[in-house]
């Protein structure tokens, strides 16, 4: 019985499991298009606990909200944001998550499985569905999936730009702010140093 050793420096060019190396993989990771990624989904889990993403955060239009027992806050404020319409799937047992939109922003949830209490707080939209008027031009966030004894808190303007004030990121954003003699966007995603 013969024994091949290879050594580091070897010639043999066959794809094998074992010789695909380090740089062809990294090859193949460089050929994966942006559209690929964007096309995948920003995935948020809470379990039993808080979960913030406030301000310039990310650039997705897809997200995954999974919490048991806990609380995310999703600032989808931020004008890196792609235009048209942002889709959240939920999948909450005993959860809230509250929504800080611009104003004129739609929230659609006609397609969220209700199990046991609970509801979409959304005064500014009720409004909308009352009068049957939506603004034009604005964002649309479209809630999908299930909740369970949850709720889906929407807030929007000034109420939204509060409830990223009170936070510990917001705290955070202001050091640094002060620091680098720049402005924080915590609070306010649009602005700009």
């Amino acid at each position: 019985m013969s024994h091949t050793t290879h050594s580091t420096h070897s010639t043999d060019t066959r794809l094998t499991p074992t010789a695909v190396t380090g740089s062809a993989l990294a090859r193949t990771a460089l050929t994966r298009t942006v559209a690929e990624a964007a096309a995948e989904p920003v995935r948020l889990h809470a379990d039993h606990n808080a979960l913030k993403r406030l301000g310039n955060w990310t650039t997705a239009d897809r997200f995954e909200v999974r919490s048991r027992r806990g609380s995310v806050v999703l600032d989808l404020r931020s004008p890196h944001l792609p235009a048209g319409e942002l889709v959240v799937d939920l999948d909450l047992d005993r959860a809230t998550v509250k929504l800080l939109v611009p104003d004129g922003t739609v929230v659609e949830y006609e397609d969220v499985e209700w199990t046991g209490s609970g509801k979409v707080k959304d005064g500014v939209g009720q409004q909308y569905a009352r009068i049957g008027e939506y603004p034009e031009g604005g964002r649309r966030v479209r809630l999908t999936g299930r909740i369970r004894n949850g709720e889906v808190r929407v807030a929007r303007g000034g109420v939204a730009m509060l409830a990223a004030m009170f936070s510990r990121e917001y705290v955070e954003d202001v050091k640094r702010a002060h620091r680098e003699g720049a402005v924080p966007t915590v609070d306010d995603p649009t602005r700009t140093a």
